[in-house]
């Protein structure tokens, strides 16, 4: 491993950088991103039944929120629970759009990574050609020199391409999970707003008939008196 790097020259080390902050990137995206951490299985479902039985209290609803991305959006939701559908929708569409940069978060970086590796190879790839030109002296050639000028161009340029190309794939695998996460999330939030409307309307009836009727207010004594004239 030594040799190859002593082969590829100095330009190397940018590319080992990289090839490292590449695998730590891909490595935590995709820990953070499976579907069980992002979307949990049920959770909407769970949460709705809960609020059926009118069992949603605000502990609940904090740890709610810290269970998964999706928890937190849900979590607003039932915050504002009572509000309009409008306001209730907005608050929610605006903590979307906090767990959309959280799962975002990483991807640029890892995006850069793969367009700049082959830039990076192709800096060590002048630096080759540089070394080769160089060892054209008048004197005569220098065949070392012109060896090692080769060999730095040439592993530069596969160990860039070597970078590139997995970045490039890990990053638009993560960005496709992401946008995919993203659509059913906005499905789920539009499923949570109706179900949470329609138990909320269908127990306004049930409460007002449990509600018990006022008793009727007893004639005042004056009118019952006047009354009882008009009867004798």
């Amino acid at each position: 491993m030594f040799s190859l790097i002593q082969a590829a020259g100095w330009p190397i080390w940018f590319l080992i950088v990289a090839s490292i902050a590449a695998v730590a990137l891909i490595v935590e995206r995709f820990i953070s991103l499976r579907r069980k951490v992002v979307l949990p299985p049920r959770l909407l479902d769970d949460v709705l039944s809960l609020h059926k039985v009118e069992q949603i209290t605000p502990d609940l609803i904090q740890k709610l929120e810290a269970s998964a991305p999706i928890g937190r959006i849900f979590a607003t939701g039932l915050r504002q629970e009572l509000a309009p559908r409008d306001v209730m929708k907005e608050a929610m569409e605006e903590t979307g759009r906090a767990v959309a940069h959280d799962l975002e978060k990483y991807l640029s970086a890892l995006g850069t990574i793969a367009s700049m590796a082959p830039l990076m190879g192709l800096f060590g790839t002048v630096v080759g050609m540089i070394e080769i030109f160089g060892a054209q002296a008048p004197a005569g050639t220098n065949p070392q020199q012109l060896a090692h000028g080769i060999s730095v161009a040439l592993y530069n340029t596969a160990f860039g391409l070597v970078i590139a190309i997995p970045s490039m794939i890990a990053y638009r695998h993560f960005r496709s999970r992401v946008d995919s996460y993203l659509v059913e999330m906005e499905q789920q939030s539009l499923r949570l707003i109706d179900t949470l409307r329609a138990q909320r309307l269908a127990q306004q009836p049930q409460a007002a008939a449990a509600a018990p009727a006022a008793p009727a207010a007893a004639p005042a004594p004056a009118a019952r008196g006047r009354a009882k004239g008009v009867k004798q």
